[in-house]
């Protein structure tokens, strides 16, 4: 077997900014081994092996590099968190449950390159000194399991999964868990319960899963993507990753983006890209009027399609000061002929239908009132004083949940209602939406 060198990134317009991550996307042949290498897989894991441990822990550390699961939490400290010395076990856990709503980079990535997420997956497990790694994938991705199942065959046919990995003395294997389609199991001590047999509910914390995690032992959760970013940045060293983005979010994301534009789709572009850029150079323009825009999945506060909003970074400090979050970086345009009530009521009836019902401010306040509450709104039953209602019953479940996931649900509720408090008034007040397509489905 001949590992390739990594090709130089010459493509684009800036040869920092050519795609990385989805490089081989769309390429055939993609998810096989021979492919794989001769794109220069399983380069980056021979340098981890060959620099060390913790010298793989301190090149994440400064290349800058932060979860791409939603978080946006410094991957190499996670990473250092791992106990040392400690007599157990470690476990790897990759979160390829990909169930946000407007968020679709993932599936590609397993699919059609499966071999960059086992490699990263092993830079990891040799950093962190675990022996095993699971991948918990959406049982919806029926393809994807396939081709990492087979890509898992592969690299153990060739020594690169197993026992003594490419003679580094270096033990570890994978398994795949096919979840049920649980919006839940995102999070990860509910991801880890269900891969244990249990109900997918969220565990108390502490104790964190760097102490007591899967089974009991020390667990290290990470996305798919920020498992592939690490590939890359061990492939061509932290000062590439750390040259892209901004100050405080480096690298590139897999930006998505839906809704009314000529080119849905995932664009790898640095963090700090603006919205405008995203939809009118890479998206190809609007096709009719945007009034909101959702700029990682709907877990992520709504915001104005302003001027100001168009020319906002997409990274994370910029999308805090102006309100919202990165998130998964999942972008959704709402266009303006819309009801924004009705838009809203989509995302409720999500979050109630994925409540694990484990507490009582989401399996009541989500789960029951509030998805009534907009349901009554929208089939032109509301009534004055409603919207100051929902207000009420937002400030009783936010915070008290469980878990973030009443929270996430009512980011939607709360920024749609101080954006358009208009249409929500309307509804309430006369029973009839500001913008007629509501008003003919009711009809």
């Amino acid at each position: 077997m001949t590992i390739a060198p990594p090709p130089p990134i010459t493509s684009g317009k800036d040869p920092r900014f050519a795609p990385t991550l989805y490089a081989n996307v769309g390429q055939p042949e993609s998810w096989t081994l021979p492919r794989y290498l001769a794109a220069g897989g399983y380069q980056a894991v021979q340098r981890a092996f060959a620099i060390g441990n913790d010298a793989v822990i301190e090149e994440v550390k400064k290349s800058g590099l932060r979860g791409r699961g939603g978080a946006g939490f410094a991957t190499g400290l996670k990473w250092s968190f791992m106990p040392l010395n400690d007599g157990k076990p470690h476990l790897i856990l990759c979160n390829a449950d990909e169930s946000e709503p407007g968020t679709f980079k993932d599936r590609y990535l397993l699919s059609e390159d499966p071999h960059q997420l086992i490699e990263g997956m092993l830079i990891a497990g040799f950093a962190m000194r675990a022996s095993l790694g699971y991948i918990y994938i959406r049982g919806e991705y029926v393809l994807a399991a396939e081709r990492i199942w087979a890509a898992i065959e592969e690299a153990r046919a060739e020594g690169l999964l197993g026992k003594n990995i490419l003679g580094s003395g270096f033990d570890f294997d994978l398994h795949v868990h096919r979840g049920a389609g649980a919006y839940i199991c995102g999070e990860e001590t509910a991801l880890m319960n269900s891969l244990e047999g249990l109900r997918a509910n969220p565990r108390l914390k502490p104790p964190f899963p760097a102490a007591s995690g899967l089974y009991g032992l020390p667990t290290t959760i990470n996305n798919v993507e920020t498992f592939c970013a690490a590939t890359q940045i061990l492939k061509y060293g932290w000062e590439w990753h750390a040259g892209m983005g901004t100050e405080k979010s480096k690298g590139t994301k897999l930006f998505q983006i839906s809704g009314p534009v000529a080119r849905p789709g995932i664009y790898e572009l640095p963090l700090g890209t603006t919205f405008r850029e995203l939809i009118y150079d890479w998206a190809g323009g609007p096709l009719e009027d945007i009034k909101a825009i959702i700029p990682g999945g709907v877990s992520c506060n709504m915001l104005p399609c302003t001027e100001a909003i168009l020319d906002t970074g997409m990274d994370y400090e910029a999308l805090a000061a102006a309100g919202s979050s990165l998130g998964t970086g999942g972008v959704t345009l709402i266009p303006t002929s819309a009801c924004i009530v009705n838009a809203t009521w989509n995302i409720v009836r999500f979050y109630a239908h994925e409540s694990c019902g484990k507490c009582t401010p989401c399996r009541e306040g989500i789960g029951s009132w509030m998805v009534r509450m907009y349901e009554k709104q929208v089939r032109g039953q509301g009534q004055p004083g409603d919207v100051q209602l929902i207000l009420d019953m937002s400030e009783n479940i936010g915070g008290r949940s469980f878990c973030a996931l009443a929270d996430a649900c009512l980011g939607s509720v709360l920024s749609s209602i101080k954006l358009f408090r208009d249409e929500y008034d309307a509804l309430a007040n006369t029973g009839k939406a500001m913008y007629p397509a509501v008003n003919r489905w009711r009809e």
